[in-house]
Order: structure tokens, then C-alpha cells, then sequence
């Protein structure tokens, strides 16, 4: 069985890989930018999720809102739990997810990872071109959105089922 790439999805895997490895310098630099207030780029994440949303939310929402797992919203809460940053409120719809919300220290070090995050932010792009920065969020944000449809496969089993004949 020989695939080949079309030029299309030759673009698309260099893009994919130039998202992972900007994911990565993103997060490692976040982390050396927030380090000084005693947390990590996904303390910082959740924290985001937080302080964005109207009303407090639980571990599983947070995750949602962030496309993390629940696992890893709840270990940043666990964090912040212990540092002081975020408290845990009891959730009458449900006893065993607690809702959760910055505390006045969590706010604060919000407000202050995102001042930074300007600032820092204002000096990757100084030179850009804003019509260029909105196409590529415009494309990012078409392709995400193509992920997110229930039709497109999800796993190899998935592609197998799909190309079952050519095993035959």
C-alpha cells in the first residue's frame, strides 16, 4: 500500500509540526516569564480559564474551556489549591466536582502574568504585519474547527475502518 501526500497535506504536516514545536517554546517561555510569581505556563492556564469565565467553574469545565484533561486541570487546581491561589467552593448540581474561583492572591498574580504576557507579546510581533497575523489566525482557526468535526476519524482504527478494502 503506497499513500501519497498531496502538496496540500505536505503544507499541512510542516504546519503541524511548526504548532508543535511553537507549543513547546510558547510553554517554556511562559514558564521563564511567569516563574518569578511562583507559578508554571499551566498554573497560568487554568488561572485563565478562570478569571475568563462569568462564574466559577469546575475541574471538568476548565478543562473543556482549555482542551487539557481533567486530570490536568485538576492537578493545576491542586497547586493552586496549596498556594493559595484558588479556593474550592461547594457545587450544589454536583457534591464531588467542586466549583472553583481565583482568590484575591490567584487575581493578582492573573493580573500580573498578563501584564507581562503583553508586554512580552508586543515584542514577538513588533515587526509583523497585522493582515498576516489575521490570516494565520483565521487559518489555525479553520483547521481547528475541521478537527472538531464528529466525521473527521480520530484513530488509526478509525482510518482502517475507513480504508478496510485495501487490506484485503
Amino acid at each position: 500500500m503506497s499513500i501519497r501526500k498531496t502538496p496540500a497535506s505536505k503544507v499541512f504536516n510542516e504546519i503541524t509540526l511548526a504548532v508543535f514545536r511553537l507549543n513547546a517554546r510558547l510553554l517554556s517561555k511562559g514558564d521563564k516569564l511567569v516563574a518569578p510569581l511562583g507559578i508554571t505556563s499551566a498554573i497560568w492556564q487554568v488561572f485563565g480559564a478562570i478569571a475568563l469565565a462569568p462564574h466559577p467553574l469546575s475541574a471538568p469545565q476548565i478543562a473543556a474551556a482549555m482542551s487539557i484533561t481533567r486530570q490536568g486541570a485538576q492537578k493545576q487546581l491542586n497547586l493552586g489549591l496549596k498556594a493559595g491561589m484558588v479556593k474550592a467552593i461547594i457545587n450544589s448540581r454536583h457534591e464531588r466536582s467542586p466549583l472553583y474561583r481565583l482568590t484575591e492572591l490567584g487575581q493578582r498574580t492573573f493580573d500580573t502574568a498578563t501584564s507581562l504576557e503583553i508586554e512580552w507579546m508586543e515584542s514577538l510581533v513588533k515587526d509583523a504585519e497585522l493582515n498576516e497575523l489575521k490570516v494565520t489566525l483565521d487559518t489555525l482557526l479553520s483547521l481547528e474547527a475541521r478537527l472538531e468535526d464528529p466525521l473527521m476519524p480520530d484513530s488509526a482504527e478509525d482510518w482502517f475502518i475507513n480504508h478496510d478494502k485495501e487490506f484485503d
